[in-house]
């Protein structure tokens, strides 16, 4: 009963953490997933009798943990994002997509193939793996919430946040197909004709619009419910129930799931398609409010759980190689294929720095992992959970310091250049710098 009771304790210490740490770091070059990762391995350094915190002997919780904290945060992404969808709207998401993913993961591939000597399934998956930018862990340079007039200049949200907001809503299920491949690889070998064809009708065709299609339908007919039911007892929007976000959230996911689609577009395009019905209406705030914040306890778990898998066992035997990869990917694949693809868009040089830089890499990269490790059949495992790992910690660590101090100076730039070209504050968030 001992380990229970400090289970339970340590428990409710973390969840109180997790609602008062936003607001005192809030200024401060620190961030949430920063103090927890430290505290994992500080508690499994000095604890004794801890859980094995090794994701490699507990594929099954890290897979579903993890795959919970996803979902419920492309809920919160989607729900956030006040501009609706569009070739022009979202032109800097449809360059990240097509342009910055493809590119980063032929840099990932070719790193691992290279670099680190692993075969062409492990290369492939260590490149999906590594491609998305993770909804979870890049709050700090995200869209906070949904805006109550987004039509206002003053009220909308500027590039940056935007760009990364709806590239990390997207590129987490676009993943998925080059998972699937890689799996493939691993199982029936590189021939094409022993995966290719069923790879391309089945995993990229199919599933991709069937999680499109699920999370139109599903958020159309939701979006119904919330704001024009015809009964006001089933009319949710007026009551301010804000766990009804579960509901969609599981809803989108798990018919997707049930019809072999990706859930995580469904679940995302879902949330955008509730969100363009009545976008001035404050219940939509208030369904984002709930997700941060079950979002936020499932962040911290996860990254405590982290923090105590690094010192007691998951990083042991790195080399110097698997360190140089993981600085490349975060110091020079992303930041290099996001120059590229937003060169001539329409965000100024500064905002295009900041996009490229914060590729944050985080949950998402452990959910794949852990999902194709289980699936596939891997010669390389423990390589790929190290250089993952790597991976995650560096972006906690180097995003989490940088975050606060490029996003406000952003602000302020943004907020001096609508002063002096517009003579209006309030076109700041529309003002390219």
């Amino acid at each position: 009963m001992g380990s229970t009771a400090v289970a339970y304790a340590g428990v409710g210490v973390a969840t109180l953490l997790a609602a008062v740490l936003p607001r005192v770091v809030g200024r401060a070059p620190i961030s949430m997933p920063m103090i927890f990762l430290a505290a994992g391995a500080v508690a499994f350094t000095v604890v004794e009798g801890l859980p094995d915190p090794d994701p490699t002997e507990h594929g099954t919780l890290v897979l579903h943990l993890t795959e919970l904290c996803v979902i419920i945060s492309l809920m919160g992404a989607g729900l956030a994002l006040n501009r609706p969808i569009g070739l022009r709207r979202w032109s800097s998401t449809w360059r990240l997509l097509g342009i910055t993913m493809p590119v980063s993961m032929l840099a990932v591939g070719l790193l691992g193939w290279g670099a680190l000597g692993l075969g062409l399934a492990s290369s492939l998956l260590l490149a999906a793996v590594l491609a998305p930018t993770d909804p979870v862990l890049a709050g700090e340079v995200q869209v906070a919430e949904p805006a109550e007039n987004p039509d206002r200049p003053g009220e909308g949200e500027d590039e940056a946040r935007f760009a990364l907001t709806s590239e990390a809503g997207l590129n987490d299920g676009l993943a998925f197909p080059f998972t699937y491949a890689a799996v493939a690889i691993s199982v029936v070998g590189a021939a094409p004709d022993a995966w290719l064809p069923r790879w391309l009708l089945v995993d990229v065709l199919w599933r991709l619009a069937c999680g499109v299609l699920v999370g139109l339908l599903i958020g159309w007919a939701l979006r119904k419910l919330f704001f024009a039911a015809p009964s006001e007892d089933f009319r949710l929007a007026e009551h301010a129930e804000g766990f009804v976000a579960l509901a969609c959230t599981f809803l989108a996911y798990g018919l997707t799931e049930l019809a072999e689609g990706y859930g995580f577009i469904a679940v995302f395009v879902c949330a955008c398609t509730i969100r363009a019905g009545e976008r001035s209406h404050g219940y939509h705030r208030v369904l984002h409010q709930y997700v941060e914040q079950v979002e936020r306890m499932l962040t911290v778990l996860i990254i405590f759980l982290l923090g105590g898998a690094a010192v007691t066992g998951l990083l042991a035997g790195t080399g110097w190689r698997e360190v140089l990869v993981a600085l490349a990917v975060l110091l020079v694949v992303r930041p290099v294929a996001g120059l590229v693809a937003l060169a001539r868009g329409k965000t100024g040089p500064r905002e295009r720095a900041v996009i490229s830089f914060f590729g944050v890499r985080g949950v998402g990269s452990l959910f794949y992992v852990a999902y194709a490790l289980q699936a596939g059949d891997f010669a390389d495992q423990d390589a790929i959970w190290r250089v993952v790992g790597l991976v995650v910690i560096g972006s906690i660590i180097l995003h989490g310091i940088t975050a606060t101090p490029s996003i406000r100076l952003l602000d302020r730039l943004r907020l001096r250049a609508a002063q002096d070209r517009h003579g209006d504050p309030e076109q700041a968030p529309r003002t390219a710098v």
